[in-house]
């Protein structure tokens, strides 16, 4: 080979070298920051993927996602949210409700982050719904303000309970709320509330071994990313303690419970990966409206219902979205 052939052949991979990597380094990445367990939010990362897809974009062909998860550990976050700021991710996905959703928030003003939680503006996550501001954007699910209504619907399931057990994690920042407007739907009926506390595995046994004692004929369950994760834990005691339950989410009631009303956490992590996709796009978190739920889902289990010696009230499953049988 000529000199001159030589010198513009190694010219060539000189300046293609530099195309290459820049071709690889221009894979948008996205950052899944969660509260939970990956086996337990497998469905909500497969909405998220699937919402993500609508976009254009497919992981592992045209993006990259990094995943953290803080297994219900809820002082992990920060740390996991902060590596994935370090890591220059190009949209963090809080997954989880809010815990996850505030560790990112704390962790960068800059990077877009998308999420899914109850009240956003109260949780101070946003101005405003239609115009939000800020790196910000998502879903804004009502959830504990839905505590009076799954109360009613347990009750009425079980009218022979004069005393129903709210189980609540006193971690999750609306705890206070949940307590409050279950004790206020208690008052209502005439009913003696009895509250439950778990912020770690280990204390959803104990809190579940204290049924007896207080004489809980129900046990409606808050909503909380712990209990998520800890969904079959807690479906298994309440069939070992033949105690008719209440959740917040369908999740819990094809894991085998018995009762859900909220809504659709899968349109909300759908949602959320539509959103990230947009965001890749270029659109602006500020711009894009919080998504809020129109539909909420009543869920129930007739085997369940067959095993604990309940009959669901006619009037419970005319309105129901789904029986399970």
């Amino acid at each position: 080979m000529r000199r001159r052939e030589l010198v513009l052949l190694l010219g060539g991979v000189m300046m293609t070298a530099p195309a290459v990597r820049a071709q690889q380094k221009a894979m948008p990445v996205i950052g899944i920051l969660g509260s939970g367990a990956p086996r337990a939010f497998a469905p909500a990362v497969a909405a998220f993927l699937q919402g993500l897809g609508e976009t254009g974009y497919v992981e592992g062909q045209n993006v990259t996602i990094e995943y953290r998860w803080a297994e219900g550990r809820y002082d992990r976050l920060p740390s996991l949210a902060a590596d994935l700021v370090t890591r220059k991710v190009d949209v963090i996905a809080a997954i989880g409700g809010t815990p996850p959703a505030l560790a990112a928030k704390d962790a960068t003003a800059t990077i877009p982050i998308v999420f899914g939680v109850g009240d956003a503006i109260e949780l101070g996550l946003i101005t405003s719904l239609a115009r939000p501001g800020g790196n910000l954007t998502g879903v804004s699910v009502l959830g504990d303000e839905l505590t009076p209504k799954r109360f009613e619907l347990l009750s009425e399931l079980a009218p022979q309970a004069k005393v129903i057990a709210l189980l609540v994690n006193p971690k999750n920042a609306f705890a206070e709320q949940i307590r409050q407007n279950g004790q206020e739907a208690a008052r209502a009926k005439g009913i003696q509330l009895q509250i439950l506390q778990a912020s770690a595995e280990g204390e959803i046994d104990a809190a579940f071994a204290s049924l007896v004692e207080l004489q809980a004929g129900a046990l409606l369950v808050g909503g909380d990313p712990l209990f998520d994760t800890r969904l079959e834990q807690l479906v298994a005691l309440a069939s070992s303690h033949a105690v008719p339950a209440m959740y917040p989410a369908r999740e819990f009631v094809t894991a085998g419970g018995l009762i859900s009303y909220g809504a659709s956490r899968t349109s909300g992590w759908h949602q959320e990966g539509i959103y990230a996709g947009k965001i890749l796009k270029g659109a602006r978190p500020a711009g894009l409206p919080v998504q809020q739920p129109t539909t909420f889902e009543l869920v129930v289990n007739l085997k369940t219902a067959k095993a604990l010696g309940l009959t669901i009230p006619p009037s419970i499953l005319a309105r129901a979205d789904e029986v399970i049988e």
